[in-house]
C-alpha cells in the first residue's frame, strides 16, 4: 500500500463513521472507541487504519518485534499499514557535528506493517500483566493524577443541577461520593476531560452543550474501557458528535484521542511508581 492510498483509508473511514453517526448509528463510533481504548498509543490516523483493516485485532506489532519475542509471521499473512513517521537529524548549526547539538526533525510519513498477535506463531508470549474491572486502585491514581494537574478535587453531596454525578468549573471538580468506584472513575474521567478539552481552550466557543458532554464521554469511555472498567451505566448517545461535516468529526475525535492518551499515561505513571501491573504494550 502506498502512502497516498493509506491517507485515502483514513479520509475514507472518516466519511463512513461521519455517515453512519448522520444516519443516527452510533455504534459504529463505539466500536472505534474500542479500538482507541486498546491501541491509545498510536496516533489518530493510525488506530483508524488498524479499525479499518483488522478490527479484531488485540496486540499489535511489527516483524522485528515480534521476532524478539521468539514469534514469526504465519506464511501468507497480510500486515495491517500504518503510518510512521521518517525522522532525520539537523544540528543546531551546520558547523556543529555533537550528538547534543543535532535535533530530530520529521520531514514526512512512510508506509510500515504491524502484524496482530493472531497473525503469528512460535514462542508462547511471556506472561502480560492484564488490567482488570476493579476501579478501586486505579481511582486513587486518577485522583492523584488529576490533583497533580492542578486541579482541586471534591467529594460532596451535588444539589445542581438536579441529578448530577460530577461537575467541572476551571480548576476545580467536584463528584457526588455515593457512587460506587468504577463509577466514580468514569465521572471523574469525564469531568476531566472538560477541564483539559474545555476549560483550557477556546474549543467550547461555538460548540453545543451536546457536543461538548459527548467529547467527554468519549474521553471517559476509551478510558474506562483502557483499564477493563465497566462505564456502561454513563454510555452516551455518540450520535451528537454529528456536526455535519469530515473536518468537525476528525477535530472532535482527534480531541479525544489525544485527551485520552493523556489521562491513560497519567494514570499508568502513577501505577508503575508503586509497581503495581499495568497492561504491557508491543512497540511496532
Amino acid at each position: 500500500m502506498k502512502r497516498e492510498e493509506a491517507m485515502k483509508l483514513v479520509e475514507n473511514g472518516i466519511a463512513a463513521l461521519n455517515e453512519a453517526l448522520r444516519a443516527g448509528r452510533s455504534e459504529t463510533l463505539e466500536r472505534f472507541l474500542e479500538t482507541l481504548a486498546k491501541f491509545h498509543h498510536y496516533s489518530f490516523n493510525n488506530a483508524l487504519l488498524i479499525a479499518l483493516q483488522r478490527p479484531d485485532a488485540t496486540r499489535v506489532a511489527g516483524f522485528h518485534a515480534w521476532r524478539k519475542f521468539g514469534r514469526c509471521i504465519k506464511k501468507g499473512e497480510h500486515g495491517i499499514a500504518i503510518l510512521a513517521p521518517m525522522a532525520r537529524c539537523k544540528s543546531q548549526d551546520k558547523h556543529e557535528t555533537a550528538t547534543n547539538d543535532r535535533k530530530e526533525t520529521i520531514f514526512g510519513f512512510r508506509v510500515a506493517y504491524v502484524f496482530d498477535v493472531a497473525q503469528t506463531e512460535g514462542e508462547p508470549l511471556p506472561a502480560f500483566a492484564q488490567v482488570n474491572g476493579d476501579a478501586t486502585g486505579w481511582l486513587n491514581h486518577l485522583e492523584d493524577a488529576v490533583r497533580a494537574e492542578g486541579v482541586t478535587l471534591e467529594y460532596e453531596h451535588i444539589d445542581f443541577p438536579l441529578g448530577a454525578k460530577g461537575i467541572s468549573m476551571p480548576g476545580a471538580i467536584m463528584v457526588a461520593p455515593s457512587l460506587p468506584d468504577s463509577e466514580k472513575f468514569a465521572v471523574l474521567v469525564h469531568e476531566f476531560a472538560h477541564e483539559l478539552l474545555h476549560q483550557r481552550s477556546d474549543r467550547k466557543q461555538g460548540m453545543s452543550k451536546q457536543v461538548l458532554e459527548t467529547e467527554a464521554e468519549a474521553v471517559a469511555y476509551t478510558v474506562c474501557r483502557a483499564f477493563g472498567i465497566d462505564s456502561t451505566t454513563r454510555s452516551a448517545d455518540y450520535i451528537q458528535l454529528y456536526r455535519g461535516t469530515e473536518d468537525t468529526l476528525r477535530e472532535s475525535l482527534g480531541c479525544v484521542q489525544r485527551t485520552a492518551t493523556h489521562v491513560i499515561q497519567l494514570v499508568r505513571q502513577r501505577s508503575e511508581k508503586q509497581n503495581e501491573p499495568t497492561t504491557a504494550v508491543l512497540a511496532a
